[in-house]
């Protein structure tokens, strides 16, 4: 395969060279919104632990599915030659992913097992395409793949069992997969630094779009007092929940890793931070979103123990994501992040005991008062990080 600027065969993958997030990119992204949104709703639908766990192991598995491609997009460019239709097909097959979501332990499991396989090996395909000319890119996909595989084949394997049989076996395909990776080495793979922060930066968004999501879902069209205040609670604590992460945490986070140096050490601190360590922030949005919708539908009423934990324990898992961040990227610990979330798992019980608006209105005012104590103590020098993390990305 010859380089960028040369004459390309139609089935070749082009390099990446820019930095900044494509079109296609967004694009594709869209399908994710609808996957996410399917797990919201399936959580919602089944307000037992059983229907908790299952809407995160599929948020897993579809999470992973995403991360490969984010790697793959740092490494070619989507929208050159055949690689974007390559692409569309990987859309209509996460497209099938989503429609089963709700039943994806029932009677679509298999489709979905299938489907998710099908959108993966997209993704090794384009893969081996970009690492024509890179022998340790081409041993670091026979090992992605190999660590594919199993995973897509232990998820077919739970499509003939039910029940808690069928939940281990999801578990074990989603550790089996993302485990691969650690263990094969991180030496071969290749990125564009600023552009693989700003992707993850924008699912973390799209997770946030979930969550406004849920408060109109919620709703359900009707509007009182008790039903406007909620929906406002609930824009306070998505913007909190967008401020901790976007405000300094982004922006330096992005620098550190352009930094970092490229190669062995470069990867894995992508793989660890951003691959592993952002599905807790997006579990976390994704269990707010749930808790969010039933307190707007019932704010009334006293959560139950299931739509409790999804809210409080959503943003502690949320706010212990940041503190994990951090301490990857640095090597220091958040203790406010980390105390208030200790808090809020403490707290859980006590929400089963009042009105539901009361506890996200706790929620809500716990973050804003965590963000006013950071911002009083770091204030200025946050505001010579935000500068020189802007002028470092420029």
């Amino acid at each position: 395969m010859e380089g960028s600027a040369g004459t390309h065969h139609r089935l070749s993958a082009t390099r990446r060279e820019g930095e900044r997030v494509t079109p296609l990119e967004l694009f594709f992204d869209l399908v994710f919104v609808l996957a996410i949104t399917q797990c919201t709703a399936l959580m919602s639908h089944d307000q037992t632990w059983s229907g908790l766990a299952q809407g995160l192991l599929i948020l897993g598995v579809l999470w992973w599915a995403w991360v490969g491609y984010s790697w793959l997009t740092s490494v070619i460019d989507p929208e050159a030659g055949a690689v974007r239709i390559v692409i569309f097909a990987a859309m209509a097959a996460m497209l099938i992913v989503s429609l089963c979501v709700q039943e994806a332990f029932d009677n679509l499991a298999l489709t979905f097992a299938l489907a998710i396989g099908v959108f993966r090996a997209a993704h090794i395909a384009l893969f081996w395409l970009a690492g024509a000319d890179d022998k340790d890119l081409r041993r670091s996909v026979i090992g992605l793949a190999v660590s594919t595989a199993i995973g897509v084949a232990v998820l077919v394997l739970a499509s003939f069992f039910d029940g808690l049989a069928q939940g281990a076996l999801w578990a074990l395909a989603i550790f089996l997969d993302m485990a691969g990776p650690y263990f094969f080495g991180a030496d071969g793979w290749k990125i564009v630094p600023g552009h693989f922060a700003e992707r993850h930066g924008l699912i973390v968004i799209i997770a946030l779009g979930e969550s406004i999501v849920a408060v109109g879902v919620g709703a359900s069209g009707a509007l009182d007092l008790g039903i406007g205040t909620a929906a406002v609670l609930g824009i306070f604590l998505a913007a909190a929940l967008w401020w901790t992460y976007f405000d300094v945490v982004a922006l330096i986070s992005a620098r550190r890793l352009g930094e970092a140096e490229v190669g062995r050490t470069q990867n894995e601190l992508a793989r660890d931070s951003y691959s592993y360590v952002h599905l807790l922030m997006v579990a976390g949005i994704v269990l707010i979103a749930y808790g969010m919708k039933v307190t707007i539908g019932h704010h009334s009423e006293e959560l139950h123990d299931v739509p409790a934990f999804a809210l409080l324990g959503g943003l502690a898992i949320y706010l212990l994501g940041l503190v994990a961040f951090r301490y990857r990227q640095v090597q220091t610990v958040n203790r406010r992040r980390l105390g208030l979330a200790i808090v809020l798992l403490f707290l859980i019980p006590v929400a089963t005991a009042m009105p539901s608006l009361i506890s996200l209105a706790l929620t809500v005012v716990s973050m804003w008062v965590l963000i006013v104590v950071e911002h009083r103590k770091y204030g200025s020098r946050r505001d010579e990080l935000r500068r020189e993390a802007s002028a470092a990305h420029t």
